[in-house]
């Protein structure tokens, strides 16, 4: 992924998008051991490395990306993060984690003329950051990242510079590092693309690229002679054409000691909330399943090891921000299925992590829930539900209420409330896949009815982690007018207990407005987002400066309830009025 703070969009963004407009326009190995315990052994770097590159890939999984720390720009903590440290790395394999992705942006200490000099001190803190990864017990790659958009991008309009640049910095790279264990892997460049080439360039380059990095490599001796060397896709992109591509490129070198990656953050649309895709429903899924049949059609059923380098949503709730994009049900269904997915496929995953998960200031992990889901999903299956929300009106008499479950192969146990076990028949029952929290339980639950959650709940099943389900109190928001401007606009909103889903902006005559014009259905976070905390809804200077001059443009806000609110929006200028409709 690329450039922002607390995890990354840029242009990995710009390509989901693209690839998730044709998808919409169009539609509408050897593998991993299932039951094998993740975690650490006692002595994890006396542990025999495997002898083949599928072993080695293999025993790398789970993997987990240090992101946004030496591939920040200008530096290490440019991007909110401390320095890496050993530390860091035992708390990660604690969790279970048994490799590392360590991305590196090189220009940050590297002269952008011949001899492409890399500074000595900078290439010794990443040996320092690569040496404490290893000693803590993991297998480590390492690559070369946000060069590929600062400066390999140029490959179609500099060939002969950017080639030479690139080759330099694989030199002093592998040099640096011809002597570490075979623990160690190297990655030729993160997430590759080329402006201003065609498609056939573009196939060239990256062959060329892959081609002369491995070379390189090899030629260093020493331990680089049989080091695990992993190979990209255009844009670590899962494509079909595109890894055909690699798979050509893998055979033509000849060399048993090769693995591929590719990169999956979702079917875009849901992956970043727009288009009125605020479910992992059938199209989001079969992306997902789609994408990962590939991989082991393509890759792992050739003896082609893959090495899913990062994965996650793109708009993974960041934790420096006031609202998830992703409901948090259907967030944690898509890790489940992935999980699942990548393991019957035998694909290697690589969880992108830029501070979202482990708060590295303090070595602990922010959602716990989420966590124990993806380990759960490196050996198993995890019973879930269509929602992991209750509302329950505050203004109406309180009735049953029914989730339907999708046990993925388990036996549902039953509804715990912290520590205590609900009773089935009082509390709630179980037809078929319908579960149904009974109006006694609910109103014991909800207590005296204050607005928000008021009780969170577990469901538990045979296998896996349990499911949370949030019984909330609710009633329709209530928004009011407001004036500002298209630098700074916000709508006052008592939310009462609920809980934003989406927004749809349209103009008078039922066009769409806003960014984007081909839904109306407009991107969480990039065009509006929630406050709950200050009873504000946020339009961006994005969204507005979008809008027609002097245009009306009806909003309607969306709720996980299923409630829905219209407000009315104008532009005129800078100034920005709004008005309840």
């Amino acid at each position: 992924m690329t450039m922002t703070g607390a995890h990354r969009a840029g242009r990995t963004h710009r390509l989901w998008m693209a690839l998730g407009l044709a998808l919409i326009t169009a539609a509408g190995l050897a593998v991993a051991p299932a039951t094998a315990d993740p975690a650490p052994s006692a002595d994890p770097a006396a542990s025999a490395v495997p002898g083949t590159a599928q072993g080695v890939v293999a025993a790398m999984q789970p993997s987990w990306n240090l992101g946004n720390s030496l591939d920040a720009i200008p530096n290490e903590t440019a991007w909110g993060n401390p320095p890496a440290t050993k530390a860091l790395f035992d708390a990660v394999r604690a969790k279970g984690f048994r490799s590392v992705r360590i991305p590196v942006t090189w220009s940050n200490a590297q002269s952008a003329t011949a001899p492409y000099t890399i500074d000595p001190a900078y290439l010794g803190r990443v040996k320092e950051v690569v040496d404490a990864a290893l000693s803590a017990g993991h297998y480590v790659l390492l690559n070369v990242h946000h060069d590929s958009w600062q400066w390999i991008s140029k490959m179609a309009d500099d060939h002969d510079a950017v080639r030479a640049r690139f080759d330099a910095t694989w030199r002093q790279i592998a040099t640096a590092f011809r002597d570490s264990p075979r623990r160690l892997l190297f990655e030729s460049v993160n997430e590759p693309f080329f402006d201003n080439a065609t498609d056939a360039q573009k196939t060239q380059y990256m062959d060329e690229l892959n081609t002369s990095f491995h070379t390189l490599v090899r030629a260093s001796g020493g331990g680089n002679a049989t080091r695990v060397l992993v190979l990209p896709t255009l844009g670590t992109t899962p494509a079909q054409n595109l890894m055909e591509d690699l798979v050509s490129t893998i055979t033509e070198l000849h060399d048993p000691n090769l693995a591929a990656t590719v990169h999956y953050y979702g079917f875009w649309p849901f992956s970043v909330n727009i288009a009125g895709f605020t479910r992992f429903e059938e199209t989001s899924r079969k992306d997902l399943v789609d994408a990962f049949t590939r991989m082991r059609d393509i890759f792992v059923a050739k003896g082609i090891p893959v090495y899913l380098g990062e994965y996650g949503l793109l708009s993974y709730p960041d934790y420096t921000k006031p609202a998830a994009p992703v409901e948090r049900g259907e967030m944690w269904k898509y890790f489940e299925l992935l999980g699942h997915q990548a393991r019957i496929s035998g694909v290697t995953t690589a969880l992108w992590d830029a501070g979202s998960f482990i708060n590295r200031n303090t070595l602990q992990w922010r959602e716990q829930g989420l966590v124990d889901l993806i380990r759960a999903s490196w050996r198993t299956r995890s019973g879930t539900a269509s929602s992991d929300q209750v509302f329950v009106p505050k203004s109406a008499p309180i009735t049953d209420h029914t989730l339907t479950l999708e046990r993925n192969g388990t036996t549902f146990r039953g509804l715990w409330h912290g520590d205590t076990k609900l009773t089935a028949g009082r509390d709630y029952t179980v037809s078929g896949d319908a579960l149904t929290l009974t109006k006694t339980a609910l109103t014991r639950l909800v207590g005296d009815r204050a607005y928000g959650v008021n009780a969170s709940l577990q469901a538990r099943f045979s296998a896996g982690a349990p499911w949370p389900i949030d019984v909330i109190t609710h009633d329709l928001p209530v928004q009011s007018d407001a004036t500002g401007t298209t630098e700074a606009f916000a709508i006052p909103t008592q939310f009462r207990g609920d809980v934003l889903a989406t927004m749809q902006a349209r103009y008078a005559d039922g066009s769409n407005a806003g960014t984007a014009t081909w839904t109306p259905y407009q991107e969480f976070h990039q065009t509006f987002y929630p406050r709950y905390a200050d009873g504000t809804l946020v339009l961006t200077p994005a969204f507005l400066n979008a809008l027609t001059d002097g245009a009306p443009v009806t909003l309607t806000f969306d709720f996980w309830s299923g409630a829905a609110v219209t407000y009315r929006v104008t532009r005129t200028g800078t100034t920005v009025t709004g008005t309840v409709s």
